[in-house]
C-alpha cells in the first residue's frame, strides 16, 4: 500500500470524518461564493432623475462629503445608493447638488441630479439604455419604474428622507439649472428685510481660495413672519419668527452672516444703517470682525426648477411623516418640559438674560460697535495671496484687462453659469 494511504487508515475514525466534513464544508463555501456574481450594471438601462430631500443636519458636519470625517448626509446618501445598487459608483453617476448647506443646517427641499438604474428598457423621459439590447425587449410593454423613494428610505438614516423624485432630461443639472433657492431662518425677533443687488463681500465669508470673486448676488424677496399665528398683543418671550429671504444664489456663510448683522440690530446694539454701510464696498472695502449667528435654525427650504414633474409615492409620503411626526414629538417634549423649568425659576425671582443666544462666541461685557473693529483683509488681498500659492491664476483678457481664475480654466466649465458659479472676475 502507499504509504499516504496507511497514514489516512491509520487515523482516528472522528478525526478522519472531521477532516472530510472540513472538506465538504469548504466545497459548500466555495459554492455559495461561486454564486455571488458580481452586480453587472451595463445590462440595465439607467435613467437621468432629481430627487428632493428633506434632512435635519443638526448632528452633521454638514451636506457635502468631506475629506476628514464621513459625517456628512451626502456620504449616508452615497452609501445607501451603492447598497441599493442605484450607482456603481459616484464617479459615473453624473452627480450634481443644488445647495451645499453647512454644519448643523438642515433642509426641507434639498434637490440632486444623478443617473439611477432603471427597469426602463421601452425608453423614456431621461432613460439610457445599454448597448446592444434585443429589439423584443425595447419593445415590451411598459413596466412601473423601480420605487427610488422606497428603496432609499429603507436604508437612509431616519433624519435623513427622500420625499420624491422626477425624470429629467440627460442634461438637466441640479446646480446649474435651479431658478431660485429659498432660506428660511427661525429666530426670536422680528428684524429688517434684505432685497434687491448687492455686494455681500462684507457680509459672507469670501471663499476666495475656491475661486469666488465675485459678490454681487440680488435677493428676490426677503420677509419676516411668525412661525405660528399670534393674537395682536402677545407678550410672549419665546414666540418665534421665521426670516425667508429667496434669491438666485448665495455666497458661504452669506445667509448666518446676514442673520448676525439683523440680530445684533434687532438688541438696538448697531443702527438699521450699519447694513447698507457694509454693502457700500467704495467706504467699506474690508470686513470687521463679527461672529456669524448660530447654524441650527437654518434650513435650505426649497430649490425651484422649472419643467420637473415630481412623482409621490403615497405610502412613502406617509411613512416620511410619521418619522418626522416621532421627531416632531421628542422635540415638543423637551421644549415643555425646559418651558415649565424656566416658568418654575422664574416664578422664584430669576430674570431671563437679554443677550441673543442665537450668535456664535461669548457676549463681551463693553460691545464695541462693528465699524470700530478690527477688519479682515480686503478682497484684492486675498487675491493677490492666493496667486502666490498658485491657487489662482491671472492672465490677460481679450480687451486688456486683468483676469484671474481658479487654477486652470475647466473644460467642464458650466455656459449657463450663474454669478455664484462663476470662477473668474474682472479687477
Amino acid at each position: 500500500k502507499d504509504s499516504r494511504d496507511v497514514k489516512k487508515n491509520s487515523l482516528p475514525k472522528n478525526m478522519s470524518d472531521a477532516k472530510d466534513g472540513t472538506k465538504k464544508s469548504s466545497n459548500k463555501q466555495e459554492k455559495k461564493e461561486g454564486k455571488k456574481r458580481p452586480f453587472d450594471f451595463s445590462v440595465h438601462p439607467k435613467r437621468h432623475v432629481a430627487l428632493r430631500l428633506a434632512y435635519l443636519g443638526w448632528d452633521y458636519q454638514g451636506f457635502a462629503v468631506q475629506d476628514n470625517t464621513d459625517n456628512t448626509v451626502e456620504a449616508r446618501l452615497f452609501e445607501s445608493l451603492l447598497k441599493t445598487r442605484l450607482i456603481q459608483d459616484r464617479q459615473s453617476s453624473n452627480y450634481h447638488r443644488c445647495g451645499r448647506t453647512d454644519k448643523g443646517v438642515s433642509a426641507f427641499s434639498q434637490v440632486i441630479s444623478i443617473d439611477l438604474r432603471s427597469n426602463q428598457f421601452c425608453g423614456g423621459l431621461g432613460v439610457i439604455l445599454p448597448e446592444n439590447v434585443d429589439a423584443a425587449v425595447k419593445n415590451k410593454a411598459d413596466v412601473q419604474e423601480l420605487p427610488y423613494v422606497k428603496m432609499l428610505n429603507r436604508v437612509l438614516p431616519l433624519d435623513i428622507r427622500v420625499l420624491d423624485w422626477a425624470p429629467a432630461a440627460e442634461g438637466f443639472s441640479a446646480r446649474f439649472d435651479c431658478q431660485s433657492r429659498t432660506y428660511r431662518y427661525y429666530f426670536p425677533e422680528e428684524v429688517w428685510i434684505y432685497e434687491g443687488t448687492h455686494d455681500f463681500r462684507n457680509i459672507c465669508k469670501m471663499d476666495v481660495g475656491n475661486g469666488v470673486l465675485q459678490f454681487e448676488r440680488t435677493i428676490l424677496s426677503a420677509s419676516v413672519r411668525p412661525a405660528q399665528s399670534l393674537s395682536a398683543n402677545s407678550t410672549d418671550p419665546y414666540k418665534l419668527f421665521i426670516f425667508e429671504i429667496k434669491g438666485l444664489a448665495f455666497l458661504y456663510h452669506q445667509v448666518r452672516c446676514m442673520m448676525a448683522l439683523l440680530l445684533l440690530i434687532g438688541q438696538k446694539l448697531e443702527d438699521l444703517d450699519i447694513i447698507d454701510q457694509l454693502m457700500d464696498v467704495t467706504k467699506n472695502p474690508r470686513k470687521p470682525q463679527y461672529n456669524m449667528a448660530v447654524d441650527y435654525p437654518l434650513v435650505l427650504f426649497d430649490c425651484h426648477f422649472e419643467d420637473l414633474i415630481w412623482t409621490q409615492e403615497k405610502e412613502e409620503v406617509n411613512y416620511t411623516f410619521n418619522v418626522l411626526q416621532q421627531h416632531w414629538t421628542q422635540s415638543a417634549v423637551r421644549a415643555s418640559v425646559l418651558s415649565g423649568m424656566l416658568q418654575d425659576l422664574e416664578t422664584n425671582g430669576a430674570e431671563p438674560t437679554n443677550h441673543c443666544l442665537l450668535l456664535e462666541g461669548t457676549r463681551q461685557k463693553n460691545y464695541k460697535p462693528l465699524l470700530e473693529r478690527p477688519c479682515c483683509q480686503s478682497l484684492e488681498s486675498r487675491i493677490n495671496h492666493f496667486v502666490k500659492r498658485g491657487r489662482l491664476e491671472r492672465e490677460e483678457g481679450e480687451n486688456g484687462d486683468e483676469m484671474v481664475f481658479k487654477g486652470k480654466r475647466s473644460k467642464h466649465h458650466h455656459k449657463s453659469s450663474s454669478p455664484a458659479t462663476d470662477s473668474a472676475t474682472k479687477l
